[in-house]
């Protein structure tokens, strides 16, 4: 379109308008095909004009111009990753700059049309093509195989939990199939087991240093008679069971430990000692008749509820998990009865007793806190929440050979306990911090 003389004067005259227009018609009307000027002629015309103030310059469609619409066109049919993505918003940032460079260009009216107008950007941006998608794909693929490495190394660095049941998988009696169901259970079961920790303070005539005595008798009674290991955590379960609901008076605590013993024997042992004996081992201060009537008044006050889960019944799962040796095995057992004497115990769970001693008992042999992936994953238990017990296993394991209570350290000096005993306790654990 040709524009008027009053807003554009000297660009392109009236007459070259009003003969364009006639030319114009007459090959309309009658069909003599007239030959129109060449577009160079009308482009040197506009551009030669000098331009008016309010005239807007068209920008001239370069050849990179065309290659950047080209471009854009591509990216529609191409698929959208990272890389090419950041290719075409820094296209866009740099269009701004390219269209103000060919601006100042058309309009400076020394150069014709048939001139090249360069820049220094030009041929940086001449490097600039995209990347042929097979690239992209090649690039994403390896990017994809780092990141898949990356998280495959962090799972090597956890330590994997161990099948400790995959070796008894055709042993019938270790019934695989069951065991972390039953575990489960124990786990929920122990609450019904465990005695309120201050049920001393409902004694009027014993205190926590007499059960702690009588505790460190029995012990010593059960190794004399070779009884299971059983029988021993379940006697404790049951005097502090009958403490905690039935008044007792001084000269009757005795005989409330020996019963006991009668009653654990009864339901774990395969021979049970006989009544006559458990009264000598008492030095006779009890006659048949009142061993007969405590062990009534006992299962009547317990409602003959002996089926609970014990610190024993979690110590060997635990160990199996702890892939325990002899040595070990002896250590912990000797550090968790060194735990049944105290009373202050009470109030830890029968569960957490059993692993605060396997993981005493392992950062004692091996001078350096242990507790695998698998011990936690059995146990339920982190380092962190058997910490504090096992703090205190570590102080009873400093004074066991002092004091008068020396029950569990005599037992455990001898050499059918491998002389667990004389271990040196591990002191750093009271100065760990997690």
């Amino acid at each position: 379109m040709a524009g008027s003389d009053e807003n554009n004067p000297g660009v392109v005259g009236g007459a070259h308008v009003q003969e364009g227009l006639r030319v114009g018609a007459g090959k309309m009307g009658a069909g003599n095909v007239q030959q129109r000027r060449a577009l160079s002629n009308i482009n040197s015309n506009i551009i030669g004009a000098p331009p008016y103030p309010c005239a807007v310059n068209k920008r001239v469609l370069s050849e990179k111009n065309v290659n950047s619409e080209n471009d854009l066109l591509n990216a529609a049919h191409r698929p959208i990753t990272r890389q090419f993505a950041a290719q075409m918003a820094y296209k866009q940032q740099l269009r701004p700059e390219e269209n103000k460079r060919t601006t100042q260009s058309v309009s400076n009216p020394s150069k014709s049309e048939d001139c090249a107008i360069l820049d220094v950007d030009d041929d940086k941006m001449a490097d600039d093509f995209p990347v042929p998608m097979f690239v992209q794909h090649t690039e994403a693929m390896l990017e994809e195989i780092d990141r898949m490495e990356e998280v495959e190394m962090e799972d090597v660095a956890e330590e994997p939990v161990t099948d400790i049941d995959s070796g008894d998988k055709e042993n019938q009696l270790a019934v695989v199939e069951y065991i972390d169901d039953l575990y489960m259970f124990y786990q929920k079961a122990e609450a019904s087991s465990c005695v309120p920790p201050n049920y001393m303070d409902r004694q009027q005539d014993i205190n926590e240093r007499m059960r702690g005595i009588l505790i460190d008798w029995l012990i010593e009674v059960h190794y004399k008679f070779e009884l299971m290991d059983e029988t021993l955590y379940l006697t404790v379960n049951l005097i502090d069971r009958f403490l905690a609901v039935q008044p007792v008076v001084k000269k009757k605590l005795q005989l409330v430990g020996v019963t006991a013993m009668l009653l654990a024997c009864k339901y774990e042992e395969v021979s049970v000692p006989v009544v006559e004996d458990l009264i000598l081992i008492s030095d006779r201060a009890y006659s048949r008749k009142e061993v007969l009537e405590m062990e009534r008044l006992m299962v009547n006050t317990l409602h003959f509820n002996m089926s609970v889960p014990t610190p024993y019944v979690f110590m060997r799962r635990f160990l199996k998990a702890a892939q325990s040796d002899k040595k070990l095995e002896l250590l912990s057992f000797f550090i968790i009865e060194l735990s049944l004497v105290e009373y202050d115990m009470l109030k830890f769970p029968p569960s957490l007793l059993a692993a605060s001693a396997i993981y005493t008992a392992l950062c004692t042999i091996t001078g350096t806190k242990q507790w695998s992936t698998t011990c936690e994953w059995h146990t339920s238990y982190s380092e962190e929440q058997l910490l504090e017990c096992a703090r205190l296993m570590v102080t009873f394991h400093q004074r066991a050979g002092s004091g008068k209570l020396t029950g569990v350290h005599r037992k455990y000096s001898t050499s059918k306990f491998g002389h667990a005993a004389r271990t040196e306790p591990a002191n750093f654990l009271l100065d760990f911090r997690l």
